[in-house]
């Protein structure tokens, strides 16, 4: 299947059929699951690659692990301090669109501080709606360190180790739609 067939367009995120989620070890034995609730994303893919671009922003105060003590704890200075930091984002103006890949080479800020970041979104596949609209399907996973932004906060084991592992794995699970209005 063509994945690519008619892709340059402007799109938006269908956040009611994607997931931003993630998931980190506890003490060092089993993995604490989350998501946000609440992002939105934009695109624009161009015929020419080096007009493309792409924004990401993600409510921090929309986290959740289904524990709430859990996703206060989240919530505060200890970790995304959501007063402080309202919003994670991403922004990329390096895309490249290769057989059925999406790679995007963008900034992601979070918790102020700004670091590279190399994306490859998997086009899972593409389809027309009942009513006529157009969807692409991106899917992929990369790692960051919580330590690279300044999220440190942590607990001793008795056994050795940490309470919470520094290495995050997201997983992104996007329905995009094409030719939307949108705002870059």
């Amino acid at each position: 299947m063509d994945y690519l067939e008619n892709i340059p367009g402007k799109y938006t995120v269908d956040p009611s059929h994607s997931t931003i989620g993630f998931w980190a070890r506890h003490a060092m034995v089993t993995k604490v699951r989350g998501n946000f609730a609440n992002f939105e994303a934009f695109g624009e893919i161009a015929e020419a690659n080096d007009k493309s671009k792409v924004r990401v922003t993600i409510k921090t105060n929309s986290i959740t692990t289904g524990n709430n003590d859990r996703d206060n704890h989240l919530k505060s200075p200890d970790f995304f301090n959501v007063e402080k930091n309202p919003e994670i984002t991403f922004y990329s103006e390096d895309i490249t669109i290769q057989d059925d890949r999406v790679l995007l080479n963008g900034a992601l800020n979070l918790n102020g501080a700004s670091k590279n970041l190399n994306l490859i979104l998997d086009l899972s596949g593409t389809s027309k709606d009942p009513f006529g609209i157009t969807r692409v399907g991106l899917e992929g996973t990369f790692i960051i360190k919580r330590s690279d932004f300044g999220l440190t906060w942590n607990a001793a084991l008795e056994t050795g180790g940490v309470l919470v592992s520094d290495e995050i794995h997201v997983n992104l699970e996007l329905s995009v739609i094409k030719n939307y209005i949108m705002y870059l």
